[in-house]
């Protein structure tokens, strides 16, 4: 019996298919649009159509619950989520923590940062020049996005090594990276003495705007934030700036080492860098499951999805959708690739997209200007699979000179 004629099967926590889910991703697409495993007891949408309203349905699908399957189960099992944890939100508390992080987010504030970022991704690469070899995350990954994001909370330069590390030994942990109350410790002892120390010495950083911050609550109260919600916020701040890029930059070096040609055009046009970045999101979307609840019954294809549902939202099926991209499959630098599903969309579209796309494209520009060849250490080659929504790679040397 082949492949193609068992029954299709999807587990996001099944590494055999999650190293490469594309196959499985297009059988869903065409043979279970609506696909349920009942052992996990949830649902996923595969097309982009599906998944947009997913996402985007605030009434039928709603995310108060948790945007991952372990949160969500872990809530239901009685955790509390913490205050200030607005991905996890909905109206009216989302509404009112999403507007006061938008505000910290603004296109002139990320715009600024370019030089930085530029300094960064120099300081990062230039020392292996002439080695003939360094590693896309080890090297440039771990180091780049940590600084920028670092900065903007005003976290010192000197501590952000150790934070780094104790978030990437947190991220790459699949038990504590579900673990809601992991999440608070690890909140709690890694970003106090900072919190404390910026009530005390403010600057015009991200945290000293969170200490001085007022809202108005979802009762009408304007207040400011409990310590607790800072400590939320902050958190999620650095573990959404930081390894959200650092799996991109980790697909670069993959990506267009595996497509020569591409990796060419972008040598000879560097104009095209930042379509290529697009083009790389939606080629290999760093977080590759998002999760919602159904908060009403529901009939999708043909399928009805009771109320209390999982319903987990596919973003790497959705944008090789041939329903909606030409060639999906397709690695194409000069496409014109449109909206895609990797940051989110509608209420939930992620606020820290422009600065990962920027990050993204200074990265590889800095990258192609030192390296234009590369291919990929196999031997060394570590690939990180967390829980069931993200997938990166832990490490990936290159060789840049063969010879």
């Amino acid at each position: 019996m082949t492949l193609a004629e068992t029954e299709v099967y999807y587990d996001p926590f099944d590494n055999e298919i999650a190293i490469d889910p594309y196959p499985v991703y297009q059988r869903l697409r065409d043979e279970a649009p609506v696909y349920y495993n009942e052992e996990r007891d949830f649902y996923a949408f595969s097309r982009y159509a599906d998944v947009e309203r997913g996402l985007s349905d605030r009434e039928t699908f709603i995310s108060g619950l948790g945007s991952t399957y372990e949160f969500i189960q872990a809530v239901k099992a009685g955790a509390e989520i913490p205050a200030g944890l607005f991905i996890f939100e909905d109206p009216p508390q989302h509404t009112v923590h999403r507007s006061l992080v938008s505000r910290l987010f603004t296109p002139r504030r990320v715009t600024s940062l370019e030089p930085q970022i530029r300094d960064f991704c120099a300081r990062a690469l230039d020392p292996h020049i002439g080695v003939g070899r360094f590693d896309f995350v080890r090297n440039l990954g771990d180091q780049m996005p940590m600084r920028v994001i670092g900065m903007l909370l005003g976290i010192p330069d000197d501590d952000q090594d150790s934070i780094r590390d104790q978030q990437r030994e947190r991220t790459d942990d699949e038990e504590t990276v579900a673990d809601i109350d992991d999440f608070i410790e690890h909140s709690s002892r890694v970003f106090s003495d900072y919190i404390d120390w910026r009530a005390e010495h403010p600057s015009d950083d991200i945290m000293s705007q969170l200490l001085s911050a007022e809202i108005q609550d979802e009762k009408g109260v304007t207040r400011r934030l409990g310590r607790d919600e800072i400590l939320t916020y902050v958190s999620l701040i650095n573990g959404a700036g930081t390894d959200t890029t650092r799996r991109l930059i980790g697909w670069a070096g993959k990506v267009l080492a595996e497509h020569p040609d591409q990796r060419r055009l972008l040598v000879e046009n560097p104009g095209l860098i930042s379509n290529a970045v697009d083009e790389l999101l939606r080629f290999e979307p760093p977080s590759y499951n998002v999760a919602r609840q159904a908060a009403q019954d529901v009939e999708v294809h043909g399928r009805m999805i009771p109320k209390g549902s999982v319903i987990m939202c596919l973003p790497g099926a959705a944008n090789r959708d041939e329903r909606r991209f030409a060639d999906p499959d397709a690695f194409d630098v000069s496409r014109e690739v449109g909206q895609i599903m990797t940051f989110g969309f509608g209420a939930h579209f992620c606020l820290g997209a422009a600065l990962a796309r920027m990050e993204g494209r200074i990265a590889l520009e800095e990258v192609l200007k030192r390296f234009p060849d590369w291919e990929v250490d196999w031997d060394n080659a570590e690939m990180a699979i967390t829980g069931a929504d993200l997938r990166g790679w832990k490490s990936l040397p290159v060789f840049t000179d063969r010879s």
